[in-house]
């Protein structure tokens, strides 16, 4: 479901003569901060139409709009925020997920190869968990990569034997 078309639909009910949907469509944002809610309309734009303080806008709309649809909608400032009914949405997603099922998230956002560097374990030092994590964060992002149509390229670095051959160098100067 598309949630920002949503809330343009419950704002065009109430803004359906003010503002075209497709304008209400331009002015919905996401905002800053998680605590302001998943969409906010700012009513600036209507406060030359309305001849009305932006905040007492955002009120009238609020007290107009039909938050059913949502968890909650609320007036701050010069915006209304609107907060997505969170357990809906989950259920959307789980649903979307299991209709796709492995195509989910496939999407052809680039092309082209991308390098991943990976552990590149020292073989003169003892393997350890940070080995096992710079894998796993490599390798998730290989994955992520080939889903939205790159070409991984996961690199290894092994064989550095830049402590070996110091060591080795000290050793033939001190002893011969």
């Amino acid at each position: 479901m598309d949630y920002k078309q949503q809330v343009v639909q419950a704002l065009a009910a109430v803004l359906g003569d003010e503002l075209t949907t497709d304008t209400i469509n331009k002015l919905v944002e996401q905002p800053k901060s998680d605590d302001l809610g998943d969409y906010a309309f700012p009513t600036f734009a209507l406060a030359k139409v309305r001849r009305m303080a932006p905040p007492k806008i955002a009120a009238d709309i609020v007290a107009a709009i039909d938050q059913s649809q949502f968890d909650h909608v609320v007036a701050q400032g010069a915006y209304v925020n609107f907060f997505l009914d969170k357990v809906a949405f989950a259920q959307d997603t789980l649903t979307t997920i299991a209709t796709q099922g492995s195509h989910y998230g496939d999407a052809q956002v680039g092309h082209g190869n991308v390098p991943i560097d990976m552990s590149s374990p020292n073989i003169a030092k003892p393997m350890s968990m940070g080995h096992l994590r710079s894998t796993v964060i490599g390798n998730s992002l290989a994955k992520i990569l080939t889903k939205i149509g790159y070409t991984p390229i996961k690199i290894n670095y092994l064989g550095d034997w830049g402590t070996q051959f110091g060591k080795l160098i000290v050793a033939y100067k001190k002893m011969g």
